[in-house]
């Protein structure tokens, strides 16, 4: 009978075979049959016994392993190991001795060490690596074509003194090129690298959305694959639509080195099939790829753009990965899983661990287990606040809608009709009420529409957009509003249409359910063309897009996760280029913030760490329930279940949940529910390691089994899905919604107080030292303020970390002072900051724009010239000028030009707007007594 240990060899023998070890008796030595070679008991010199497998390489020793019986632990073998790598007779060939490749193995468990690296750590590896890859290392450190010395004299002796293994490099990289980075991501690749040069298997970068994470990435994967020995490194990302937005950055980037771009240098390949480019050294694919690639299964491409779960996984519970020797362990030398909170869990952490490969995770968003499995190693923080102040992020204020009915529901009397739609039909019909129908503002937009709880809050969006929320903007910033399902959006979508007055190309619906035209290309137009103005959008470009131009994100849907949250918050922080803002958006200046309108009071709501029950959104229920008949109790699968459960329970008859009792053996569609949530609650179902359960799932194998064991039966199955399709949206044409509330937030209000409070206390802290503040305070002023001194000014607050302009000081004032405060809703310019500062040391009362304060001045200056005589024009005889239209004209230019520029000269009227109507020599025959005493009173009476 074979002893534990037997069959922990056989095992070995296996698992060393397919990895293209030729596997032999020690008497039966052929060391030609193949690259690698492993002589099993081998003989060593006196004192060292037997070395379990000795592992050869183009003929010369170049390793061993130690076997160990099944759960045996192997942390502390090394020691037994190493002993036999120092045993081999010296008459034998050697690469180097002590033998530098060391494995400890139960043929379920397996370490490996390195000799070849600086500080020789044990690992824990899938599989063994191939006699290929081990080659390629023995080369890379010059091995191949020297005597056998002992590894420590190789160290101090050359070609040794620098072993070119991976690690070997990452403690050589060269100093980091900073120019183009921010300081937050210089800090976080320097410190990538310091936990890379220690050999730390895992590190994590949290990163505020927006501050530049992928770019971060390229940076350092570049230089990892230029400098550090990396041979080919994996970016994975779990959604399609990222991955070409990953590529297509890769493309952009230039190399600081060499001024070549990534993809002239390196081929980088974004896998859309089952194939690897062998010469690629970077690939950029979905961690469901990575599976299927693994599993040796194809992907469809709407599979991989879907949550990570491939339907064609969804039958049965996905198998574990296995040994594939296509793609060996040592396919990566580096993964970088982008937005890591994700993704990575589950079934898909074991894609992760199968290769031997450093961990870097990339997210704006960590939560515990995030820094459980990046081994609590967080080798950078940068939160939203700090990106904000450093300008790399903007901030956002918060603008609430409430409603009457949003913030209580409705009721329709009996009597009323109300519209009844399929569900999945959208087939209508009309159905008058025999009882009283009263809702909730849970069942909103999920049992019931009202219409006019949509349009109430659409038209309230509208009629504030241009007064409160952008005042002064003609066109509609770019605005991203998130709805609870699809059916939701295709409500948002006609009625933002309608209340905005516009065609199709206006408002979009991007969605997984979008036909007729490519989400991909409608994200696309969102981001670079000037229509659509508005997307509407479930979950799709809630994580991870890019699309900079957005200043408005408009929540009609609640969210509970605190991370889903931070992630959905983010599509809007990121920094534009006033010029690409400008090509989308012709009437924004600048985007210098962006605002979130709450409909809903999303962000009032406490949130936590919990992931949405809703994992499979894209599956049918119909094929949830049979995955559960077909033996599937996989968490995703039954938490999905559960929630399609919770739904109903609001939407069903008292008839129905009936019936369910009936065929359920007494469980309430309810019960049926919170059955399935117990069955996954670990801490009541801890799961247990001893039975082989448990394995990054909630609860335990039989509490799921017994959870699922009421679907088993078709009839349960058959009513339940009868019951979901007949289910219809009551459309509730009758309640008319109200305006609560609409204004900003306290935590705006709070906000525009800090910035109000700064500012003055900048003014008195620079008044004598800033050539602007100290002509302002001086009254009468000393010296002529001049545009150079304003721009002096708005230079030094537009710094971190200040990082105000006049346009975010003006609606800070307008917030806190409506009465006070004039021209809110128009634009601002640079010359404002005079009233700016005016305002803010009171020397006036009302903050009133600087063209407004010129043009007032310029009505008092004109009527004062036409009622008393005037020296300017050599006149005396009591009466006043009598300017002529033209004359009128042009001192309107002069006025609007000293509004703009603070003042006006003779060289000024060379260029617009003075040029195309004759220019200097025009305005010199306009005022023939006098062109320059005319100047020199309105640079005076202007801006007094």
């Amino acid at each position: 009978m074979p002893t534990p240990e037997d069959k922990a060899r056989e095992k070995i023998d296996l698992a060393l075979e397919s990895a293209g070890w030729k596997v032999q008796d020690t008497k039966a030595a052929n060391l030609n049959a193949g690259r690698g070679v492993a002589l099993r008991n081998f003989p060593l010199g006196s004192g060292h016994g037997f070395a379990d497998y000795l592992l050869y390489i183009d003929g010369k020793a170049a390793g061993v392993v130690e076997a160990k019986r099944e759960g045996f632990p192997l942390v502390g073998v090394e020691v037994q190991a190493a002993k036999y790598s120092e045993g081999l007779p010296p008459t034998l060939p050697a690469y180097l001795r002590p033998l530098p490749f060391l494995y400890q193995s139960t043929g379920i468990e397996t370490r490996f060490t390195n000799g070849l690296d600086p500080e020789p750590r044990s690992r824990g590896v899938f599989a063994f690596h191939q006699p290929a890859t081990l080659a390629v290392w023995l080369d890379q450190a010059g091995l191949n074509e020297q005597p056998a010395q002992h590894l420590k004299a190789a160290l101090r002796e050359p070609p040794y003194r620098k072993l070119n293994t991976l690690r070997s490099l990452l403690r050589q990289l060269p100093p980091l090129k900073t120019e183009g980075l921010w300081p937050a991501q210089v800090t976080a690749i320097a410190n990538l690298e310091t936990s890379l040069a220690q050999d730390r298997p895992r590190a994590l970068i949290q990163m505020a959305t927006g501050s530049g994470k992928t770019f971060t990435a390229i940076n350092f994967i570049y230089r990892l694959v230029k400098f550090g020995g990396a041979r080919r490194v994996l970016f994975l990302v779990d959604r399609g639509n990222l991955g070409d937005q990953t590529l297509k950055e890769f493309q952009q980037y230039v190399s600081p080195y060499n001024n070549f771009k990534f993809t002239e240098e390196f081929i980088v390949q974004r896998l859309t099939n089952n194939k690897f480019d062998t010469t690629a050294r970077v690939c950029i694919g979905t961690i469901q790829r990575l599976y299927s690639m693994l599993k040796g299964k194809e992907l469809a491409e709407e599979d991989e753009e879907a949550s990570v779960s491939g339907l064609e996984l969804l039958f049965k519970k996905p198998d574990p990965i296995e040994y594939n020797p296509a793609i060996p362990i040592e396919t990566f030398d580096v993964i970088v899983t982008d937005e890591c909170h994700r993704s990575i869990y589950n079934l898909w952490a074991q894609v992760l661990e199968y290769f031997d490969a450093y961990l870097i995770g990339l997210t704006a968003t960590p939560n515990k287990q995030t820094f459980g499995f990046f081994n609590q190693n967080l080798v950078m923080e940068y939160n939203h606040e700090q990106a904000v102040a450093d300008g790399v992020n903007v901030n956002y204020d918060v603008y609430r809608i409430r409603t009457a009915i949003t913030q209580a529901g409705s009721m329709v009397d009996s009597g009323f009709y109300v519209e009844k739609r399929d569900r999945e039909s959208r087939a209508t019909r009309w159905e008058q009420l025999d009882d009283d129908f009263a809702y909730d503002p849970d069942q909103l937009d999920r049992d019931v529409v009202a219409p006019d709880q949509i349009r109430t809050i659409i038209k309230t969006f509208k009629d504030k957009l241009f007064t409160e929320i952008f005042p002064g903007r003609t066109w509609v910033p770019k605005t991203l509003i998130f709805a609870k399902d699809d059916s939701h959006a295709e409500d948002i979508v006609k009625i933002v249409r309608e209340e905005f007055g516009k065609g199709n190309d206006f408002a979009q619906k991007i969605t997984y359910r979008t036909t007729g035209a490519d989400p991909k290309e409608l994200i696309k137009a969102f981001r670079v063309s000037p229509l659509p103005r508005i997307a509407v959008t479930v979950d799709m470009i809630a994580t991870g897009t890019d699309i900079k131009p957005v200043e408005i994100v408009l929540f009609m849907r609640a969210v509970k996760s605190r991370t889903f949250f931070e992630q959905m918050k983010g599509r809007g922080v990121r920094v534009i280029k006033a010029d690409d803002l400008k090509s989308v958006t012709p009437d924004a200046p600048s985007k210098d913030h962006f605002v979130i309108v709450d409909a809903v009071g999303v962000c009032e709501q406490d949130k936590t760490d919990a992931r949405p029950m809703e994992k499979k959104p894209r599956v049918s229920f119909d094929k949830l329930l049979q995955a559960v008949a077909l033996g599937n109790t996989e968490e995703d699968v039954l938490t999905s279940i559960a929630g399609r459960l919770a739904r109903m329970e609001h939407r069903i008859t008292k008839q129905d949940d009936q019936a369910i009792v009936q065929v359920s053996g007494g469980l309430t569609i309810r019960d049926l529910a919170r059955r399935i949530v117990e069955s996954l609650d670990p801490d009541k179902y801890p799961p247990s390691p001893l039975a082989g359960e448990g394995r990054g799932e909630g609860g335990s194998k039989r509490a799921r089994q017994e959870a699922a064991k009421p679907f088993q039966d078709p009839k349960l199955r058959e009513l339940l899905i009868d019951i979901k399709k007949k289910n219809e949206l009551v459309i509730d044409h009758v309640s008319q919604d109200q305006v609560i509330e609409a204004g900003f937030s306290a935590e705006a209000l709070a906000r525009a107080r800090t910035i109000v409070q700064s500012f003055e206390q900048f003014i008195k802290q620079h008044k004598d030292e800033i050539t602007a503040l100290q002509v302002l305070y001086s009254k009468p002023y000393k010296q002529r303020l001049t545009f150079e001194n304003i721009k002096e000014l708005a230079d030094a607050i537009e710094k971190p970390p200040y990082l105000w302009n006049e346009s975010q000081l003006w609606q800070a004032y307008a917030a806190l002072e409506k009465s006070k405060v004039k021209g809110a809703s128009g634009k601002r310019i640079l010359t404002d900051l005079v009233s700016l500062v005016r305002f803010a040391i009171h020397q006036d009362n009302e903050l009133v724009p600087f063209p407004e304060r010129v043009n007032a001045n310029f009505n008092a200056w004109l009527a004062q010239q036409q009622s008393i005589p005037s020296p300017l024009m050599g006149e005396g005889k009591g009466e006043g000028l009598r300017f002529t239209q033209e004359q009128i004209h042009w001192l309107e230019m002069i006025r609007d030009h000293v509004a703009a520029n603070l003042a006006i000269g003779p060289d000024d009227f060379e260029y617009a707007p003075f040029a195309q109507e004759g220019g200097l020599g025009k305005a010199h025959r306009l005022f023939p007594e006098g062109l320059q005493p005319i100047i020199d009173a309105l640079n005076v009476a202007l801006v007094a």
